[in-house]
């Protein structure tokens, strides 16, 4: 059971202008979480590893924590050495992140703990109010509150007149 709050307490740590072109800086919604808000993690299925200290949440995984919530069909949970703190979580199957007003779609995304980095791949969707972005990446960093999309960007830029 230790192991299990361990898991959901290390998941706190966890959820903390456009323009086409082959890297665009963007904000994104309200990234900067409280790490000290509660984590609800929801799934079908939590099997636990004990000889390898590693987890796996499968089957309609939804991991939330203040307005930030994270869906997928399976989420991994990676150790450090020691396996006192998860090292970086993997998610992938329709990975869809949200924040605010802001919500983005990939087939996976792998978030570092160490650096608060989040990378999601694979046909990236990024929708801002009325404007959607795609890429083949985006990355957020959780400490700064943006996000940038790479690989080949595309949008549409309204003008009016």
């Amino acid at each position: 059971m230790r192991f299990d709050f361990l898991i959901v307490s290390s998941l706190c740590a966890a959820l903390a202008s456009p323009a086409v072109s082959q890297g665009a800086n963007i904000a994104f919604g309200n990234i900067k979480q409280d790490t000290n808000a509660p984590v609800e993690v929801s799934a079908n299925v939590m099997d636990i590893n004990q000889n390898t200290g590693s987890a796996v949440l499968s089957g309609n995984v939804l991991i939330g924590q203040g307005a930030m919530r994270l869906s997928a069909a399976s989420v991994s949970i990676v150790y450090n050495s020691d396996r006192s703190q998860i090292a970086q979580m993997k998610a992938s199957g329709g990975v869809t992140l949200v924040s605010g007003e802001d919500a983005a779609e990939a087939a996976q995304a792998e978030y570092n703990v160490t650096s608060g980095m989040i990378v999601l791949s694979g046909n990236v969707l990024l929708v801002q109010g009325q404007t959607a972005i795609t890429a083949d990446r985006m990355r957020v960093d959780t400490t700064a509150g943006t996000a940038k999309m790479e690989g080949r960007v595309k949008t549409v830029l309204n003008v009016k007149n």
